[in-house]
Formats: structure tokens, C-alpha cells, sequence
């Protein structure tokens, strides 16, 4: 599987000051690749971004967005820019629309008029399904989201198949599972990870919404970054899921945590949060069948490297 990014010397990342998108400018970067950041910081921070990527600090929903685009004319738009917290979006379901759904139309009327450009979306594959059936989901599976968040990506996906109907627009979707590792943000909402090891660090509080009994597919962030790779240059214009098919049980995820960290104190349980779901595990065949994509991180040390940074930090 060819994973030349020649044809791709100058790509747009927005989001790319973020946890999953610093590490996509990084390894970009390392490719040979000219890269513009469309961040504005909401979430992201400056310190994440590799110093030879050129950032704007922009709103993806402004005019000032497009434009960029229009100025620069990039042979690629990786668009991971996002409201990407389940809570916040049963807050505030209007701002998660806003931004997860009028954002992307305004990059990709820009990607539209300007042509000749690739638009690589980063959906959820955690959000969109709902509960599943069938355990691993694959692409195919009914979409029936339980959070504004889940089903503010079915939109911006459906846009996208429209676009590619009646423009000819030249788009790829990727659906990461539940992504960890260094960067992620363990002050927020997301991210039970970075959360989980950060708390148990400081000696702080570690609570768990429900019995602990969830399951979540839990991929390594320079893995879902290899499949973006490879989905920005061989993928076609589907959507591909980017997980493991193995669940971790939140209560199992806590216990490989204590291991590591010599965390001593009980977990917190409190009540479920809406928009949560019971199990969730990605069937990433696709990936594999089209892109020679399969995972490589082993979950413990994942973990490990993990833990190390926010030891660091």
C-alpha cells in the first residue's frame, strides 16, 4: 500500500493545535509536507504544534476560514476541527451544530470552489452507531446516535456523500474509536484516559459514570494517525472505522491504570451521563482490506507511554 504523500505538498489541518491533529501536523511535517493549522485555540493549544506548521488562529465557522483556503489553494483539507464532547453537546446541541455542522459546510464550499483538492473528514466512530447490535460495528451498520455530538457527524458525513453526488467532490471519511495517548486534554470532558491518569497522578478523585461495566474500543493516537495517512492518500470516497474490535471495560481500563500509576483510592461511582453508551467496538476490516491499515499499539502500552507523559508534564 503506497503511503507517498507527494501528491500532497501543501495540506490544510484544521484542528491541528488539538490532541489527534498535533500529532497528524507532526507526522505530516516529517513527510516533507507544507503545513497550514486553522485552529482557534478554543481547545487546542500553541504548544502542541510542531514549529515549522503555520498557524492561523481562526474559527472554522468565520468567512477568515474559507478564505485561507481560497489564499493558499492546498492539494488537501484534513478537516478535524470539532465540538467532540458528548456532554457539551446535550448542553448546548445548537453550538455542537454549529460548529460540527455549519463549520464543515463552510470548508467545504471553500474545497468546492477552489477544486482539485482532497477533503479528509475525522467523524466518530464512537458517537455515530448508537447502541450497536452486532459487536464489532462495521461501516454498514445502522447509524443511530445517541447524543447531539454522534449525530452532528452523520450530518456532516451525509453533506459529504451529497457533495461527492452532485459535485464530484473528492472526500474520505475516517471513524476513530475512543483515542488516547500524550496531548490529550485531562481537564475536559473527553478523553477517560488522559483523565483517568491525570487524577491518579495528582492523587486526586478518579470517578467513573455508571458501574464501570462500559466497554469502549481503545486505539493508540499514532495509530489512528497511520490510517489517516494512508486513508489521505489511497482511500476512497467511503468511511473508514479506525479501531481495534476489542472492548475494554471502563472498570479494566482503571485497574491497568493503578498498575502504573501505584494509584491507592477507590474509584467514585456516579450516575450516567445522557448521550453515554453501554458498549462500543469498531469492525476495522475496511481499513485493512483497502488502506493495509490494522492497529499496532497494544492497549498496556499505550497505556504506559501514556501515563509516562502526564508523569512528565
Amino acid at each position: 500500500m503506497p503511503t507517498c504523500l507527494d501528491d500532497f505538498r501543501t495540506v490544510l489541518v484544521t484542528g491541528g493545535a488539538g490532541f489527534l491533529g498535533s500529532h497528524l501536523v507532526d507526522s505530516l511535517i516529517g513527510a516533507g509536507c507544507r503545513v497550514v493549522v486553522v485552529d482557534d485555540l478554543s481547545s487546542g493549544r500553541e504548544a502542541n504544534l510542531h514549529p515549522a506548521a503555520e498557524l492561523h488562529r481562526v474559527d472554522i465557522r468565520d468567512a477568515a476560514a474559507a478564505r485561507i483556503i481560497e489564499q493558499i489553494r492546498p492539494s488537501a483539507v484534513l478537516h478535524l476541527a470539532a465540538q467532540v464532547s458528548v456532554p457539551a453537546s446535550t448542553r448546548d446541541p445548537m453550538r455542537d451544530a454549529e460548529t460540527n455542522v455549519l463549520g464543515t459546510l463552510n470548508l467545504m464550499e471553500a474545497v468546492r470552489k477552489i477544486g482539485d483538492c482532497r477533503f479528509l473528514f475525522v467523524s466518530t466512530g464512537g458517537a455515530i452507531y448508537g447502541e450497536p447490535e452486532d459487536m464489532p460495528v462495521d461501516e454498514t451498520a445502522a447509524k443511530r446516535p445517541a447524543s447531539p455530538y454522534g449525530a452532528s457527524k452523520l450530518a456532516a458525513e451525509n453533506y459529504l456523500a451529497t457533495y461527492g453526488a452532485a459535485y464530484d467532490f473528492d472526500y474520505t471519511v475516517v471513524r476513530p474509536a475512543n483515542l488516547f495517548g500524550p496531548r490529550q486534554n485531562a481537564a475536559g470532558e473527553a478523553g477517560v484516559v488522559a483523565i483517568f491518569a491525570n487524577a491518579m497522578l495528582t492523587g486526586e478523585a478518579v470517578k467513573i459514570f455508571g458501574d464501570g461495566d462500559d466497554e469502549r474500543d481503545f486505539v493508540y493516537v499514532s495509530d489512528a494517525v497511520d490510517c489517516i495517512r494512508r486513508a489521505l492518500v489511497a482511500g476512497k470516497r467511503t468511511a473508514y472505522n479506525v479501531g481495534t474490535g476489542t472492548g475494554t471495560s471502563i472498570h479494566a481500563l482503571f485497574e491497568e491504570l493503578v498498575s502504573l500509576t501505584g494509584y491507592a483510592k477507590a474509584p467514585e461511582h456516579i450516575g450516567r451521563r445522557p448521550g453515554d453508551l453501554c458498549r462500543i467496538t469498531l469492525d476495522a476490516s475496511r481499513a485493512k482490506r483497502d488502506l493495509n491499515w490494522a492497529p499496532r499499539t497494544p492497549l498496556a502500552e499505550g497505556l504506559r507511554r501514556t501515563v509516562d507523559y502526564y508523569r512528565d508534564a
